[in-house]
């Protein structure tokens, strides 16, 4: 089954995030506090510990959750295979894949701490459709 593995937030976009306890995401904005939200696509960010484990596995160490500045680490499932508009169940929240990958910005932070980053190529972006809390422990369920 997949799970949340962590929830993580930053206040300033580019820097790599720390964990939180729990989070609240609301509709059509993302994560309460985090530099990311807004009335936009890409609300919300996912990447599965399995793409961590392969920068991991390149010999980059210190890779803990948020290091590649997303908001939600998850396991057990493979993002960057959902088609744009999968619908994910997490506690109460529903979430919808609105982008795969994205372009890294000049100056990225985590590609300058890490030396690459994995986001781009399989780290995926959604939206919120039903609000409420997530946290480490939580099942995702492919709605």
């Amino acid at each position: 089954m997949s799970k949340v593995i962590a929830v993580n937030i930053s206040e300033k976009k580019g820097v790599i995030k720390h964990p939180i306890e729990k989070g609240f995401f609301r509709v059509n904005h993302g994560l309460d506090g985090d530099a990311h939200a807004g009335e936009w696509h890409r609300q919300v960010s996912l990447l599965g510990t399995e793409s961590i484990d392969k920068m991991k596995s390149s010999g980059v160490e210190g890779l803990t959750p948020g290091k590649f500045a997303e908001n939600i680490t998850t396991e057990g499932i493979v993002l960057y295979e959902l088609p744009i508009g999968t619908k994910l169940k997490i506690g109460d929240v529903m979430l919808e894949v609105t982008q795969i990958g994205k372009e890294c910005h000049l100056g990225c932070e985590i590609r300058k701490l890490v030396g690459d980053c994995v986001m781009p190529r399989e780290g995926i972006f959604t939206k919120v459709l039903e609000e409420g809390y997530i946290k480490a422990g939580d099942n995702i369920i492919i709605v």
